[in-house]
């Protein structure tokens, strides 16, 4: 069926019976929202280059703290949200912790944006 399209002020605008296709076709406003948190989370810049470690090996906080040359209540900080939102589980070995990422979708996020930004 062809959509019927009116053309007023140079904007053309599709009738009633061709947007409802695209409102099935979007996501959901709760999706919506959920995707703008996980991209939000992956614009902190000290939590990336905590992810190019992580999606390597495990790491203790210290460890973590003295190569990105922060201290230890930020990376700490930065983990604890990673944790909340799944993407890091931790171990306890005495008294240190030791974190590694836990979710292959934020791995693969991270390594297309960085490749992204390699082809630039």
């Amino acid at each position: 069926m062809a959509q019927t399209r009116v053309e007023r002020c140079g904007v053309i605008d599709l009738d009633e019976s061709g947007i409802s296709p695209l409102r099935a076709e979007m996501i959901a406003p709760a999706r919506a929202l959920a995707l703008s948190a996980v991209f939000k989370a992956l614009c902190d810049p000290t939590r990336l280059r905590l992810i190019s470690l992580l999606v390597r090996q495990e790491f203790c906080v210290g460890d973590l703290a003295a190569a990105l040359d922060v201290s230890q209540s930020v990376v700490s900080h930065q983990l604890r949200d990673m944790r909340r939102m799944g993407w890091v589980r931790n171990r306890r070995e005495g008294r240190h912790v030791f974190y590694v990422l836990d979710d292959e979708h934020v791995r693969s996020l991270f390594e297309q944006g960085l490749a992204h930004t390699q082809d630039q």
